[in-house]
């Protein structure tokens, strides 16, 4: 996203570049390590020192962005860019970090424009996780249905469930992370906790930390308790276990405040036998089942 509301993105299409900001100055040219957690460990006390009254988590994403755009993508990487006019701008990135002060976007990486993307064009599942709220969304996932965008623009992409053994639960899996989020106030989960927010803007969907972005960070309502959640399809392995634990990690050691502590909640369709006995001695980790309906009214 360049800029709030892509305000930037015209400039950035002339320029040849994509970049951020997020009030860290200062040339990062010889100060961008191979690992997000360094950099968090060093640029973190930094950017608490100069917003006093700011939280770890506003910290901690304000970082984990820049350190994305700077290092974490790499050259020969596709970049996607909304344009604010219902395009995606479609660049691939050319060479290093470099710094440009005193001008918009100051971070900066070189980019070669190739064809724009109409976002009618897109499947519903790409329009979703491209239009995620914050800066840097990951969405190689869809690295197929881009490829075929990129050769041909005009050409609507659809997705076909009929191989899929219940098309109807399947397409509407693809959906939950969001269905979650904009309906969060209707669940369970929602009676307690708020998804987190910083200036009035959700940013807790697919927060970035240093192992992997988290499916949605919450805050308790009396701001005691940052809870992690992570979203699993049909039936979850307990290979999950050990995934939140190392986000939850992640949270209590970068982000938690004074006074807080962190719990994590694993969702999915069905469990079985295996993540029953894991969870079962894993501390302050609750499991949660979905569940899909369907009906029809006769008028």
């Amino acid at each position: 996203m360049l800029g709030v509301g892509s305000v930037f993105a015209s400039e950035a299409r002339a320029g040849g570049f994509i970049g951020g900001d997020f009030d860290i100055g200062g040339d990062l040219t010889a100060k961008l390590p191979d690992k997000l957690r360094d950099f968090n460990k060093e640029y973190i006390p930094v950017w608490l020192k100069d917003h006093e009254g700011k939280s770890k988590v506003a910290a901690g994403l304000a970082c984990g962005m820049l350190w994305t755009i700077a290092k974490g993508i790499l050259p020969g990487d596709i970049v996607l860019c909304p344009d604010g006019n219902g395009n995606y701008m479609v660049g691939e990135v050319e060479g290093s970090y470099y710094y440009e002060p005193g001008q918009i976007l100051q971070h900066r990486r070189h980019v070669r424009w190739l064809n724009d993307i109409s976002r009618a064009y897109t499947s519903q599942q790409l329009q979703n996780s491209a239009g995620a709220i914050g800066t840097v969304s990951n969405i190689t996932k869809y690295a197929e249905e881009l490829t075929q965008l990129i050769d041909s623009p005009t050409t609507k992409i659809t997705t076909n469930d009929e191989t899929i053994e219940d098309p109807s639960i399947f397409a509407l899996e693809k959906h939950l992370e969001d269905f979650l989020v904009h309906n969060w106030h209707h669940t369970e989960l929602g009676k307690k906790y708020d998804i987190y927010e910083v200036d009035g803007e959700i940013v807790g969907q697919q927060y970035p930390s240093d192992t992997g972005p988290l499916d949605i960070l919450a805050i308790s309502k009396d701001k005691k308790e940052l809870l992690v959640v992570e979203l699993k399809r049909g039936r979850v392995s307990d290979v999950v276990v050990g995934q939140i634990q190392r986000y939850m990690g992640y949270v209590k050691e970068v982000l938690l405040e004074q006074g807080q502590t962190v719990k994590g909640v694993i969702i999915g369709f069905e469990d079985d036998i295996k993540i029953q006995r894991a969870l079962s001695v894993a501390q302050n980790i609750e499991f949660y089942t979905y569940k899909i309906s369907f009906k029809l009214e006769k008028r």
